[in-house]
């Protein structure tokens, strides 16, 4: 039900190897026409579409599962968008086992996995209250058995703040068992944005993990790439342990890189013709700029893609900072240059439009037709020409704002280099035997003047380092770093090892955690003490702290006053920040003797790490039935 009125939609699926992709269309001639459009765009027609669009994505999407006979332990939320799954699935639930919706979500969220893939605070989607009360308000009510404030209270950092949006990421927050970033970096960019939901814990203990993105090899090497990987690896390289690749490709020669590369090049280049001349023809461009296109590019020069969404944070123009000097670099007669640029902005972005503009305006006023191309309609079949045809992969966005990237791994298997800035993926890529980098790996906002730098960056990169090693006689630093990329980053940056380390560190633990939650009542436990200690807790605090020095460490004595709380249920811990030269430090502390009366409940630990005493406060939380702290309950009291 949408506003009063029941919405229908279509399941559509597409065969992907063994799997099945389900696709919901609401275009069904049962539904009002107002909802028969919410399938009909990504990315546009506004807050109001959009929530639509997530209640059936979330909410349909779990009651289509359903309608499949499918039983799964794990959902994996890929962004906050499927986010209202976790309220449905906890409907099923409550249904199901009898109970009411907390002790239903306590139970189930075990078994969410929600990936971020947003790197600032502003791309996570927000609802105004009263929105959400006309589509989900009567659901809450009706279906979960809660109040509008206990839904709202879901999706916000602070629940009694009535005019504070409803946020998806949020929501996706407390309804999963396991929270992650899409590469290392994007997880310490992502602990500092949730950090609010979990006050007083330190940065990097906010409960948010990450697995790195990686890419379906197979979907982007060109013909040329398969038959060299074939040559060292096999044909079924890919569909097993990928262990044994690195040594494989190492043992081929130079001249096959080379082969493989000048192959490529050779039939992009006949591609990007072909595509040219249609797109010249199409967009009413003179005949003489068509026939330069017909005969555009060359097969034996150093060719650079740069492809991806026309977004402001992508800084998709810092080559266009000196025009004039990028003609020159690629008008130059000794070692030329070919550049091919793709992509599209969003449809209401003007700014990522002008971008497009002011790369089309540089082709035309510098006459680089036979040099330089804006391909439109970026799409995957365009990338794939493009990852596959390329020499190198460009990529400057603003650090820390892109959250991984991909369109850079795709070179990886085609012997494409890349020349990216420290950010995403890269960071954990990059060593100068397998590429280049801009950047200092440090944060600078939108400071012109940074920006302006790592133009002067770029230029030198290309000028001094990149043309000179692709034009030395031989290739032979080329074809090395093409070897080392080749070797060492394919297999790492490939699905193959996303998808092992998703099962092994998340799916698998999650899918035993779920089974032990809904096959008793561990949900109704959880809640049940939950409660009692929002009854206790505030009555918590320490009483006398002692720190003795001795010859080979510390030790500590410390008194805490627990309100009644069972002392299995909390963990007392000493503290020590990183600093000094020395890492974080958690040493557990051991009760002693649990008293009556007021006495107050002893802890004792010893310290043997050479810290001074001084750097250890003591901290208490609670710990109980199995559930994940700080995720599930972010309770902290810290001795100051």
């Amino acid at each position: 039900m949408l506003s009063g009125l029941t919405v229908w939609f279509r399941a559509w699926y597409v065969c992907v190897g063994q799997l099945r992709l389900y696709l919901l269309d609401s275009n069904d001639a049962a539904n009002a026409p107002i909802h028969r459009g919410i399938t009909s765009e990504v990315y546009g027609g506004g807050t109001e579409l959009r929530i639509k669009q997530e209640i059936l994505l979330g909410i349909g999407g779990w009651r289509l599962i359903k309608a499949l006979g499918m039983e799964p332990d794990v959902c994996h939320l890929n962004e906050g968008h499927a986010a209202f799954l976790v309220l449905e699935r906890a409907h099923d639930f409550m249904k199901k086992a009898n109970m009411p919706f907390e002790a239903a979500l306590a139970a189930t969220r075990a078994g969410n996995m929600f990936t971020s893939h947003t790197a600032v605070a502003a791309g996570f989607d927000l609802f105004t209250p009263s929105l959400v009360q006309q589509y989900l308000g009567a659901y809450a009510q009706q279906n979960l058995g809660i109040s509008f404030d206990s839904l709202m209270a879901l999706g916000r950092r602070n629940a009694g703040d009535p005019n504070e949006p409803f946020n998806m990421a949020y929501l996706a927050i407390r309804g999963a068992g396991a929270v992650g970033g899409v590469s290392r970096l994007h997880g310490e960019v992502s602990r500092h944005l949730f950090s609010p939901l979990f006050p007083r814990w330190p940065t990097p203990e906010v409960p948010v993990g990450h697995v790195t993105n990686g890419v379906h090899t197979p979907s982007w090497d060109s013909e040329e790439a398969d038959t060299l990987w074939t040559k060292a690896a096999g044909k079924n390289r890919w569909l097993g342990d990928t262990d044994g690749l690195q040594n494989a490709i190492l043992q081929l020669p130079d001249e096959d890189f080379l082969k493989m590369r000048n192959e490529g090049r050779n039939r992009f280049v006949t591609f990007l013709r072909n595509r040219m001349v249609r797109q010249y023809t199409a967009t009413g461009y003179p005949p003489d700029t068509i026939d330069i296109a017909s005969k555009a590019f060359d097969p034996n020069i150093l060719t650079i893609g740069f492809a991806r969404r026309f977004a402001e944070y992508k800084r998709t123009n810092l080559l266009l900072h000196d025009p004039d000097r990028l003609a020159r670099i690629l008008g130059n007669t000794d070692r030329p240059v070919q550049l091919v640029i793709a992509g599209k902005a969003f449809p209401t972005d003007g700014y990522g439009k002008g971008l497009i503009h002011d790369w089309l305006q540089f082709i035309r006023q510098h006459n680089l037709y036979h040099k330089a191309a804006f391909l439109m309609d970026y799409d995957m079949g365009l990338a794939e020409h493009l990852v596959q045809g390329v020499d190198v992969w460009l990529n400057n966005p603003r650090r820390p704002w892109e959250a991984s990237g991909t369109s850079g791994m795709k070179v990886l298997v085609n012997g494409g280099l890349n020349c990216s800035e420290l950010d995403g993926w890269w960071v954990e890529a990059y060593t100068p035997e397998v590429g280049w980098a801009l950047g200092d790996g440090q944060e600078h906002g939108q400071d012109p003047n940074w920006d302006a730098r790592e133009a002067e960056d770029l230029y030198n990169l290309l000028e001094q380092q990149i043309i000179p090693e692709f034009y030395a006689p031989g290739k032979a630093s080329w074809v090395k770093k093409m070897r080392a990329s080749m070797a060492t980053l394919t297999p790492q940056f490939s699905a193959n090892r996303t998808v092992r380390e998703y099962t092994e560190e998340y799916y698998l633990p999650l899918a035993k955690e779920y089974k032990r939650r809904t096959g008793n009542d561990a949900g109704k436990r959880i809640v049940m003490q939950r409660q009692q200690l929002d009854q206790q807790w505030p009555g918590v605090h320490f009483g006398d702290f002692r720190r003795e020095k001795g010859d080979h460490g510390n030790t500590f004595h410390l008194v805490v006053y627990l309100n009644g709380i069972d002392p299995a249920h909390v963990q007392v811990e000493l503290y020590a920040d990183a600093v000094s030269g020395h890492e974080v430090e958690k040493v557990p502390m051991h009760l002693v003797t649990a008293t009556e009366g007021g006495q107050g409940t002893l802890y004792t630990a010893e310290t043997q790490s050479g810290r001074p005493p001084e750097d250890y406060t003591p901290r208490i939380y609670p710990t109980y039935e199995g559930i994940s702290i700080p995720l599930e309950d972010n309770r902290i009291l810290w001795l100051h």
